[in-house]
């Protein structure tokens, strides 16, 4: 009988610590909400890095990326993206190719960079993981686990710097093994911003052929 008390109590102490971890980490994630919410602009220049070591892939590469609301223009591995909130606009100059496509609200796949800030507030299940302390900035990671059986990520953690509240990574692990790491190199807000930032101008591209998908 005393064996049976005993692993209850246990149970209901593991299930309390977890209902704690899961309030602290939500509150977390709201602050950081309400951080990014309070912004003008975002502007990131940041790391990205892509493993896989069953298919022996070791991939990195640097970009940049400004973010005002719903509105992106981003510079990744040589390509250009602009959405102006309706359209994304795809620039490639190696190509002298530009693709335009109509933003679709429906697709879940990968952090696109619109949602960068704020992916995680729908269609995860979270936790408190790891804290770590990184160049001597205290780090506190929060596991995501999608709700979704039909999502590719296996788990996501979101690293979020406890002093200023702006998120430091996000490590995304695919059900297929890959490892996808974006590491936030600078973070500043509130930037100068011309008021074509997030424009796509067509006539600064005369010699480049146009698809436009939709």
């Amino acid at each position: 009988m005393k064996k049976i008390i005993c692993t209850l109590l246990m149970f209901v102490a593991a299930f309390q610590l977890q209902a704690q971890d899961t309030k602290k980490a939500k509150e977390l994630l709201d602050e950081v909400t309400a951080k990014v919410k309070s912004y003008e602009n975002v502007v990131i220049d940041f790391k990205y890095k892509l493993q896989n070591t069953k298919e022996n892939i070791n991939q990195e590469s640097k970009g940049n990326v400004a973010l005002k609301g719903n509105l992106y223009n981003l510079n990744f591995m040589g390509v250009n993206k602009i959405f102006d909130g309706k359209y994304i606009y795809t620039i490639v100059p190696e190509d002298e190719e530009i693709t335009i496509s109509k933003f679709d609200e429906k697709d879940e796949n990968a952090i696109s960079p619109n949602k960068m800030l704020t992916f995680f507030n729908t269609g995860f299940k979270y936790s408190l993981d790891i804290l770590q302390n990184i160049s001597g900035r205290k780090i506190q990671y929060i596991k995501l686990i999608p709700i979704s059986s039909k999502d590719s990520r296996k788990e996501v953690l979101l690293g979020i710097d406890i002093q200023t509240k702006n998120i430091y990574n996000v490590i995304e692990t695919g059900k297929n093994g890959t490892k996808t790491t974006i590491t936030v190199n600078s973070f500043k807000t509130n930037q100068p911003l011309s008021k074509n930032h997030f424009t796509f101008t067509k006539s600064k591209y005369p010699k480049y052929y146009i698809n436009k998908l939709d």
